[in-house]
């Protein structure tokens, strides 16, 4: 594991070293899988999934990472480290934005320490952006970015200042592991990746059941099967193009990110190195 971990941040440290050489912006999640020994090695930095269906079982095999899941890591960097917030940020986390005339009143407040809401009578310092915003899909790390684990972003400011978001971001990955030869695959229990383009609009159990249906219905001998159901998911998370824009089953929006899905059987798995 630990190996896996160094080679995510060896990779980190490269592009940040050849951003002086070749025209490299942005950043990009990670998500990463090795066999090894009988082994899979799965690990994730970043909004990317993995999930194992095993005989209609489901087993997550990863973590997303944004600023609601890591908010009280985020919040103690920025406790420890005041000055990365440039002054323009509050670390502590309210329901909502503070205004100037609650000033000397009480509101419920989140610090690094806290899993639930206390009360905290509001300062001037409160009244500062919160270091993370919004819900769901729409939180960000201080307006900016919704993920907060991948590579890269070496250069990505807060819009309109010189404040730097990387400090803030982890190239580290969670390493989950499962014992393929602790246990007997079939035909159809396989491995399935995917970016958030997929999960956003489709569920582990819909995963799961568009899966079982699609491989039940293919030749077991057929090769490209797996291919194929990767690219049934894909379509199924875009769904169809109507007049209200694209649209999957019962009539919600489809996806309208980027959508990359792997299927990869576990079958031959179960055999000791």
């Amino acid at each position: 594991m630990g190996a896996i971990e160094n080679a995510f941040k060896e990779m980190d440290t490269q592009i940040e070293r050849e951003k002086s050489v070749y025209n490299i912006s942005g950043g990009c999640t990670a998500l990463v899988v090795v066999f090894l020994l009988g082994k899979l090695y799965v690990s994730n930095a970043g909004d990317s999934r993995a999930i194992i269906i095993r005989s209609g079982e489901i087993i997550p095999m990863s973590t997303e990472f944004t600023p609601e899941s890591e908010r009280q890591r985020l919040q103690f960097l920025a406790y420890m480290q005041p000055h990365l917030l440039g002054n323009e940020f509050t670390h502590l986390e309210f329901p909502r934005r503070i205004q100037r005339k609650e000033v000397g009143k009480r509101t419920l407040y989140r610090d690094y320490t806290m899993s639930g809401w206390a009360y905290k009578t509001i300062e001037n310092d409160d009244l500062k952006f919160p270091l993370i915003y919004g819900e769901g899909k729409k939180a960000r790390v201080m307006a900016t970015i919704g993920v907060t684990r991948g590579l890269g972003d070496h250069d990505l400011k807060v819009h309109d200042s010189n404040i730097y978001i990387k400090p803030f971001l982890s190239c580290c990955p969670e390493v989950k592991v499962y014992h393929l030869t602790q246990y007997e695959h079939g035909a159809d229990d396989v491995l399935v990746l995917g970016t958030d383009g997929l999960w956003d609009v489709l569920s582990n159990e819909e995963v799961s059941e568009a899966i079982t249906s699609f491989l039940g219905n293919c030749d077991p001998d057929d090769h490209h099967r797996y291919t194929l159901a990767a690219q049934d998911l894909v379509m199924r998370a875009r769904g169809l193009l109507r007049d209200r824009g694209w649209r999957i089953s019962n009539d919600r929006l489809g996806s309208g990110d980027d959508i990359s899905v792997y299927v990869i059987p576990l079958l031959h798995g179960n055999r000791e190195p």
